[in-house]
């Protein structure tokens, strides 16, 4: 279901928030966070490049070049039309919804920040691979928990905290 979709689901009448909601939508911005999965993109960019690692060392300079963003950085350099919504929808975002994401947003940057600082130090492409890799398979279980808070379907009850996520990183 497109947010268009539920937005006419769940609302069904052109009231003001409904219209709101509609807005958001076409921005591809979830109407009941708040919040754009375009966000994610920021980190799944720097977990394919991971993967192309083992295979594809010349690709190390542009996993280096990375840098992290938050979502308001993301969304200001963004060239899409909607930057400026989504950017405004954030700040009125779900709280509880946009600390998740921030919080999941931290635990991401905080392993690619040292998986860059481990490649810079110049390791042999056994350990740049195994590393790529592990970091890799870390990453997509909390970018899939941000597509959730994004989304609407975690609950405050059920969301692991990342700091676990990375506690079981650092354990592998």
């Amino acid at each position: 279901m497109t947010y268009p979709d539920y937005v006419t689901t769940a609302h069904g009448s052109a009231d003001t928030t409904s219209a709101e909601a509609m807005r958001l939508a076409r921005a591809n911005i979830n109407p009941k966070t708040g919040l754009a999965t375009d966000y994610l993109n920021h980190f799944s960019e720097a977990i394919m490049l991971l993967e192309l690692l083992p295979g594809s060392p010349e690709f190390r300079d542009d996993f280096l070049r990375w840098r992290p963003s938050s979502y308001r950085e993301h969304f200001s350099v963004s060239r899409s039309a909607t930057h400026r919504v989504a950017i405004a929808a954030y700040e009125r975002a779900d709280p509880y919804a946009r600390t998740r994401l921030d919080a999941l947003a931290g635990a991401m940057t905080a392993v690619l920040e040292a998986t860059r600082a481990a490649l810079r130090a110049g390791l042999p492409h056994t350990v740049v691979a195994a590393l790529a890799h592990e970091t890799a398979a870390a990453l997509k279980p909390l970018v899939a928990r941000a597509g959730a808070v994004i989304n609407g379907e975690a609950h405050r009850h059920d969301v692991a905290a990342p700091q676990v996520a990375i506690g079981d990183l650092m354990k592998a």
